[in-house]
């Protein structure tokens, strides 16, 4: 049994890519969690995706035994978390399991939003927070204008900070004692009744659902009877075990322990994040606060190339969600995509992560449709519906108002950017609530629609900077706006794949873009094909694909060629009358793609 005074469980949080998982792996190594010839780079990053990206995306979990200066052992559990905002829910659950955090940043490029985002995360829950100034063996490392920035963006005395390197491992020692010295010993008592918190769930093709838990109270031990407060279920707990990072198995977890447990479940659904275990014979009278679960904020249409993968796509999906319980999905038809899914995702990234695992793990071939969010539709008869696909949009006969979610936009950037970046927010129809300076750099605050914000901003954001600001939001609001369905028809044709919901600002220039680029992109046929923008009944923009025209009339000669060749024409004409009426317009994938760089390229 291990002594609760000796365990440390602390999270490591910093923005995307400022070393977190690399700090990670020379602790692992330094604790001899792996020996050398199991080290590999980002040893918590299990996915193909998360290496080549040099990105977390799942929260992971270690458990080491460090012999500290002082003689004595002590247990550290350390939570690797994503730093990308897409992820922020993986950030929340991960530091509500801990009792400090290391603040990992890049000395060489400061603070960034997501730094801002995740470390007042950790101090609204009151942890103990060590700064860690990593990248110091890099020329452009400047440490003391990093402590600066610290301290008057975030607000951290950093006297104490540690200066590191991930890539040689100087410092890591430093890093270790301050864990040891700094960081609070988790409370808890041994005696008491079992009060655990539901940390992560993950499906295991092998063993079924496998639970990740931090014990407060009491203790977990195996064949022992647990009851989910959530869904009132008993489950015997077959297996009990930590992460070393390997997996090993253990006859029970004390208080203040992270660890997994296995109780035989085999649907996902029935393990909340956030849940409250406890003894089934021995019930706690009051769950566990919990936090906030995570709620799909960007939605896209998923379909499949060749419809004949379309089962291909079903089975991708359903075996992604064994995993990820952030995203939603459900079957949709298109008249001209065909069969596929109306996806939920948590941000462009989720987005992206999730469409390339299943082109890579599953083999399927997709189109993707314009990402939109949910908007809240006020109808004439009281009703409220959320509208996350533009198809489903009521006649606007019927509604009262259309309310569009609206975030609270952080920005940090060099001050040479800052004009730029103000234009591109105005563009966006942004509103600006704050500007600060820390040194050179500006910390801007933004009240922006979240549909302008969620296709390209983060893009044309970086490309403006150079690379150098950083961007972090959150949803606050739900606000009036003035909205309209654009609809994209094809030989009179709606194509509901092509529809979007857009700001009546920019419905003409957007309408005008998409049938100027479908002009160029649809195939001429034997007839002649009008492409419109409409607005409810009133076409806003129009071109044509003019029609293939086969001379009928070479031929002939002679007596009587007048009349032979009027006939002829008219022959002609009510055949092409007939195509146009019966014939399909064949719309290919490239056209759609096509209308999502416009979407991009806008603005």
């Amino acid at each position: 049994m291990s002594d609760i005074k000796r365990i440390r469980n602390f999270s490591i949080i910093a923005h995307i890519d400022h070393g977190k998982s690399t700090i990670a792996d020379r602790i692992i190594h330094k604790c001899g969690g792996l020996t050398e010839r199991e080290m590999k780079q980002q040893v918590l990053d299990s996915m193909d995706i998360e290496r080549e990206r040099g990105i977390t995306i799942k929260a992971q979990t270690v458990k080491l035994n460090y012999n500290a200066k002082d003689g004595k052992d002590y247990i550290l559990n350390i939570i690797d978390t994503p730093g990308h905002v897409d992820f922020g829910y993986e950030v929340s659950r991960s530091l509500s399991a801990c009792e400090g955090s290391l603040l990992v940043v890049d000395s060489t490029q400061g603070v960034e939003a997501q730094t801002l985002a995740n470390v007042y995360q950790a101090l609204e829950i009151n942890h103990e927070v060590i700064p860690v100034l990593n990248k110091i063996d890099l020329p452009a490392s400047d440490l003391e204008k990093t402590k600066k920035e610290i301290e008057d963006v975030i607000g951290i005395d950093t006297s104490n900070a540690i200066c590191c390197s991930g890539k040689t491992g100087e410092g890591i020692d430093d890093i270790l004692e301050a864990i040891i010295n700094v960081l609070p010993a988790p409370k808890g008592n041994q005696e008491e009744k079992l009060k655990s918190l539901l940390v992560d769930s993950w499906y295991d093709t092998y063993l079924g659902v496998v639970i990740l838990v931090r014990v407060l109270n009491g203790k977990i031990k195996k064949n022992m009877k647990i009851k989910l407060m959530s869904n009132d279920q008993e489950y015997i707990i077959e297996k009990v075990g930590v992460f070393t990072p390997k997996p090993i198995d253990i006859s029970e977890l004390n208080s203040g322990e992270i660890g997994f447990i296995i109780t035989g479940i085999k649907s996902l659904s029935e393990t909340k994040v956030g849940d409250t275990i406890c003894d089934a014979s021995n019930s706690i009278d009051k769950p566990l606060s919990g936090f906030k679960p995570s709620k799909p904020v960007v939605f896209c249409g998923l379909f499949p190339v060749d419809s004949s993968e379309y089962q291909k796509l079903k089975d991708g999906l359903g075996k992604l969600k064994l995993n990820d319980a952030s995203f939603s999905y459900e079957a949709e038809s298109s008249s001209a995509l065909g069969l596929g899914f109306r996806c939920g995702f948590l941000g462009l990234l989720h987005l992206e992560i999730i469409t390339e695992r299943l082109e890579r793990e599953f083999d399927v071939n997709l189109i993707t449709t314009t990402p939109g969010v949910i908007y809240k539709v006020h109808k004439l008869s009281g009703d409220i519906i959320d509208l996350q696909n533009p198809s489903g949009m009521p006649n606007p006969t019927q509604i009262v108002k259309i309310e569009e979610p609206w975030i609270k936009a952080t920005i940090i950037t060099p001050d040479e950017y800052l004009g730029s970046i103000i234009k591109i927010c105005q563009d966006k129809r942004g509103l600006q609530t704050n500007l600060s300076y820390s040194g050179n750099r500006a910390v801007l605050s933004y009240d922006m629609p979240l549909n302008e914000v969620v296709f390209d901003f983060n893009d044309k954001l970086k490309s403006i900077s150079s690379g150098y600001a950083s961007f972090d939001y959150e949803i606050t609001q739900h606000k009036e706006g003035d909205l309209v369905k654009l609809s994209i028809l094809v030989n009179a044709e709606p194509v509901d794949a092509l529809a979007m919901i857009i700001h009546k600002e920019f419905a003409q220039s957007t309408g005008r873009q998409v049938c100027e680029k479908l002009k160029d992109l649809i195939p001429r046929h034997n007839f002649m094909i009008p492409v419109q923008a409409a607005i409810g009944g009133k076409i806003i923009a129009r071109e044509t694909i003019k029609g293939f025209k086969k001379d009928v009339l070479t031929k002939i000669h002679g007596g009587g060629a007048t009349d032979r060749k009027r006939k002829l024409l008219e022959k002609q004409k009510k055949g092409k009358a007939r195509s146009k009426q019966f014939g399909r317009v064949e719309i290919p994938q490239e056209a759609f793609i096509g209308v999502l760089k416009i979407n991009k390229d806008k603005n």
